[in-house]
């Protein structure tokens, strides 16, 4: 880790490092690779002394990085995600590390907690700059999983330290270069809370040029619209000894507790683990009174919301400049500061800015219950590790927890829908279950679109549970812009497509998709399928010539077609764009959202080339069944120079298209015998079987 300043400090002084979570037999080389680098600056450092102390210290670790090669988490990878921090251990270490800096007096400095553990080469830097507190151990119950994708470092203000906030950018500043000298081609994050979203916003209007990914939680720069700047000449009045309550703690370090436990009752869980973390912090909170008071004395208070002023004077007067890819979190609850107004505006003034709201939340955000940060950045496709985002390369399959949550949210849908899944063995033979999908890819699965891609929400889970497949979908581009650069004006609730592993559609993706041997999943009537008119069910819209076939054959792919029917039997559409055309206030808003929004197939001829960008008026129905038929596999291995010839590749692409409509077909007469096609049989039989038994169907 780089060293910006005159020395090192010893390992033994901060348990940021000591502390060591690996088995005994991994210690050894982990103490090695990640021993003790504390570095310390000051405003008079020299930036030629910082880049022979960034050259020095980082040359250990580096070398002994170089042997490893590029982690990629496999799907069933699903070990522990986390360290199981919580409030306990920040107070824990946030004592030890004020004890330890305390005791040299020294001035700002960077650290590289232990647990972070080793990092590959290729992980992108990330720099956590602190808030009020100024300790550094903000990130504490992310590190672990922090440091599997970023080479993290985060800064410490000791107690003491009085560097000015223009003293503290330039510390930033001198590292944040020097590391860009060293890796130019990678980008630089930097994660600020308050006041340190502030650091981060002035580091960036100082340096447009060097590649910087902001994320900002809760920024002080709303410091003047809050009720801290109005307490500043009550403090100066009162005596040494302050006595905070233990209810504004608490208000401040979580959202809101109770909703907390009864979230979990309403899925399902007890609530019982959860009362007793928030037991567990409400003990560390009473019982580390003294340790707050040790970080935030009187002084040090004072002096901190002066810098908070500053810094918000200051970030504000340059937003024009910052030029940085950035994501805002705001916090619904907090307490400190006007958090949810200010992203709002944030995102309005910054050209390159997402916002995600935590409703329930309060100030500190990183210490609270379930707020995961790489969730977060993956869900926003903010994580890559070079100058543009690759949704290959990039990406990371989600974990255990992430894919949890995530179907948690759609079981109500898989409950209700009570989903039939058919495929087909090499021999022809149709199964129940998705037994005739191969494991090893690439494979291409190519289908109906239905209405509102509503067999999406459980057909990917299915295929995680059941064969361990990730499908990475191919996806219209507007869930992966904001609707300033053509997309839609709220990204949040697309982010668990992304976090599924969906792709924005294009021939490049497509192409990366096959070459690393991925599942992926196509529709090619696309929009015009998902949002068709009245009377269009199970139609197919697809473009006149062969996409797809030839890139498939390239890397000897399995296509599989598939049909899925049910949408009628949830659904039922009240005005389409047809209709909506007609009314002139609807008209206007569809004729912009058409003009602003990207397109997929910019020369592609007709309706499927030019749909409409419009939402759908539907009512739900009492929900019948999904029905999924996935047809015998296609085979393209060893036919690359055949279908290089356009003729033969759209031959291949027609009998695709048929054994999709083919599939369909099927479906849509088998159902008529499904004696379950109807909810209330269906909960009758799974009343009197077991919840989570399988309910029957049709005769195959």
């Amino acid at each position: 880790m780089a060293t910006v300043g005159a020395h090192i400090i010893s390992a033994d002084l901060s348990p940021a490092y000591c502390r060591d979570t690996t088995p005994s037999s991994g210690k050894s080389k982990r103490n090695q690779i990640l021993k003790r680098r504390l570095a310390v600056s000051n405003e008079q450092a020299q930036a030629s002394t910082a880049s022979r102390s960034t050259a020095a210290t980082r040359s250990f670790a580096h070398n002994e990085l170089e042997a490893e090669t590029k982690r990629r988490v496999s799907v069933d990878e699903y070990c522990s995600e986390g360290n199981g921090k919580r409030l306990k251990d920040y107070f824990d270490e946030a004592e030890r590390v004020i004890r330890s800096s305390s005791s040299d007096g020294g001035p700002p400095r960077w650290f590289s907690p232990l647990e972070c553990g080793p990092h590959s080469p290729q992980s992108p830097l990330l720099l956590f700059l602190p808030g009020i507190d100024g300790v550094g151990l903000g990130l504490i119950r992310h590190h672990q999983r922090l440091g599997k994708i970023f080479d993290v470092w985060s800064l410490h203000i000791p107690v003491k330290d009085r560097t000015s906030f223009t003293g503290l950018v330039k510390l930033i500043e001198t590292t944040v270069r020097s590391e860009n000298c060293r890796s130019p081609k990678r980008p630089i994050y930097l994660v600020g809370e308050s006041l340190g979203a502030c650091l981060a916003l002035a580091v960036a209007s100082r340096n447009p040029r060097i590649d910087l990914v902001l994320v900002l939680s809760n920024p002080a720069t709303s410091f003047s619209r809050s009720a801290l700047q109005s307490t500043i000449p009550l403090l100066e009045l009162m005596p040494s000894q302050i006595t905070l309550s233990l209810s504004s703690i608490l208000s401040l370090m979580t959202g809101n507790p109770l909703k907390m436990v009864m979230d979990n009752v309403v899925k399902g869980l007890s609530p019982q683990p959860t009362i007793e973390q928030l037991s567990q912090d409400l003990v560390a909170v009473s019982s580390y009174l003294p340790v707050l008071a040790d970080i935030l004395p009187k002084e040090t208070l004072l002096w901190k919301l002066e810098l908070l002023k500053a810094a918000s004077a200051y970030a504000n007067a340059r937003l024009h400049a910052v030029k940085a890819q950035t994501l805002v979190l705001s916090s619904g609850k907090d307490q400190l500061l006007p958090s949810q107004e200010e992203g709002q505006r944030l995102t309005s003034a910054l050209p390159k800015s997402q916002l995600r709201s935590f409703e329930d939340h309060g100030h500190f955000l990183f210490l609270e219950d379930g707020v995961d940060l790489v969730t977060i950045i993956k869900g926003a496709s903010y994580y890559r590790r070079g100058k543009s985002l690759d949704y290959i390369s990039d990406f990371m399959p989600p974990t255990a927890t992430e894919f949890n949550e995530l179907n948690e949210e759609n079981r109500w849908m898989s409950v209700l829908m009570s989903p039939v899944m058919l495929s087909t063995l090499e021999d022809g033979k149709i199964v129940r279950g998705l037994s005739g999908i191969p494991s090893e890819g690439p494979v291409l699965l190519v289908g109906y679109h239905n209405l509102m891609g509503f067999e999406v929400h459980t057909m990917v889970p299915q295929f995680l549970i059941e064969r361990k497949i990730l499908l990475r979908g191919l996806t219209h581009p507007i869930l992966f812009v904001d609707s300033k650069d053509g997309g839609l004006p709220d990204l949040g609730p697309y982010d668990k497509f992304r976090i599924m592993g969906a792709v924005p559609v294009s021939a490049v993706n497509f192409y990366k998709l096959m070459s690393s041997k991925s599942h992926a999943l196509l529709y090619p009537g696309g929009m015009r399928e998902a949002m068709h008119r009245k009377g269009e069910e199970y139609k197919l819209f697809w473009p006149e010539t062969s996409e797809f076939v030839r890139t498939a054959a390239t890397f000897g792919a399995t296509i599989i077609p598939f049909g899925t029917v049910g949408e009628d039997d949830v659904a039922q559409i009240v005005l389409d764009v047809d209709d909506q055309m007609k009314i002139p206030f609807m008209k206007s808003q569809i004729e912009e959202w058409t003009k602003q929004y990207i397109k997929v197939r910019t020369g592609t001829e007709g309706e499927v080339g030019n749909q409409p960008i419009h939402f759908l008026f539907y009512l739900p129905k009492v929900p019948g069944r999904f029905y999924y038929y996935f047809g015998k596999p296609i085979e393209t291995k060893g036919r690359k120079q055949e279908l290089r010839d356009k003729k033969k590749a759209h031959e291949l692409y027609l009998e695709i298209k048929s054994e999709v409509e083919n599939c369909l077909a099927y479906l849509k007469e088998k159902r008529e015998n499904d004696p379950y096609r109807n909810i209330l049989a269906r909960l009758i039989y799974q009343a009197t079987h077991g919840f989570t038994s399988q309910v029957p169907t049709f005769e195959l």
